[in-house]
């Protein structure tokens, strides 16, 4: 289904209860929706559960790909009023969590919860951004398919290679469908973004962290950063897992999500 956002189509799926507690994924960089397919999935029977294509990504509006993280998050507001949720749950990892924890500090009034995974609120570094950068370059030279297969050795552990060959699978053929200009223009807006940490201590919601052991994108002492600055968080570290943990361990991943939303939900 699309949501037609500033004119601007933004793909969206929509599952299961209509009045129980809205459950918004947002995925990563740089892929779609169907990272969260087995999330949905599993939720579908319990929650209200929305996933949709960043501006971008997946089957959402291009354009000039002129992107920022503030339109981002923009959209996301655009979309929950759109589908009438005046609150959500909101799910984001890696570019989904740098997108929840600006939504958290613009309008915390329109969250109930948040689980953030594999993600960081530092801005980037110098070097950071140059490494950004350089990929703009290389991704507008080379084309995604070549982009998907050096960024997957980066965001998987190597055992999931082995062990979850459709993971990688998946992964790569999303990112080899998304245009390069969109990529370059999502590496810029990553590269532009804003330092969220010192609003870490405003956030009064519950707040659950997870994050792969082997994850070198993000890694644990980010989401340990996290969970001593933010006042009412938890923290879980997935085993076996690096930056991807929802689609490399999927059983300690949603055995900690499905724990945090039913317990949000009694309450």
């Amino acid at each position: 289904m699309f949501a037609y956002i500033d004119s601007n189509p933004i793909y969206y799926v929509e599952e299961g209860k209509q009045n129980s507690l809205p459950v918004i994924f947002l995925h990563g960089f740089p892929f779609s929706h169907q990272m969260w397919e087995g999330q949905i999935g599993l939720l579908k029977n319990e929650f209200h559960v929305f996933a949709f294509d960043i501006r971008g990504h997946g089957k959402s509006y291009v354009g000039e790909a002129q992107f920022t993280l503030e339109h981002h998050v923009d959209d996301l507001m655009a979309l929950m009023d759109f589908w009438k949720i005046p609150k959500a749950v909101i799910v984001g990892l890696s570019m989904g969590g740098y997108i929840t924890l600006r939504a958290l500090e613009r309008n915390p009034e329109r969250f109930v919860a948040a689980v953030l995974c594999d993600t960081k609120s530092e801005a980037d570094t110098n070097e950071g951004k140059l490494k950004r950068f350089e990929n703009m370059k290389a991704v507008r030279e080379h084309g995604s398919a070549v982009f998907a297969e050096a960024f997957a050795k980066i965001v998987f552990a190597q055992e999931t290679f082995r062990n979850n060959p459709a993971a990688v699978s998946l992964i790569k053929n999303i990112i080899s469908s998304t245009p390069a200009l969109s990529i370059a223009g999502t590496l810029l807006a990553l590269a532009s973004r804003t330092d969220t940490t010192p609003s870490l201590p405003t956030i009064t919601i519950p707040t659950l962290i997870l994050v792969g052991e082997k994850d070198i994108t993000t890694p644990p002492e980010n989401s340990q950063s996290m969970h001593t600055k933010i006042p009412h968080s938890e923290l879980h570290i997935i085993p076996n897992a690096a930056h991807m943990s929802n689609l490399e361990n999927p059983p300690a991943f949603n055995e900690h999500l499905l724990s945090f939303l039913r317990r949000i939900a009694s309450a």
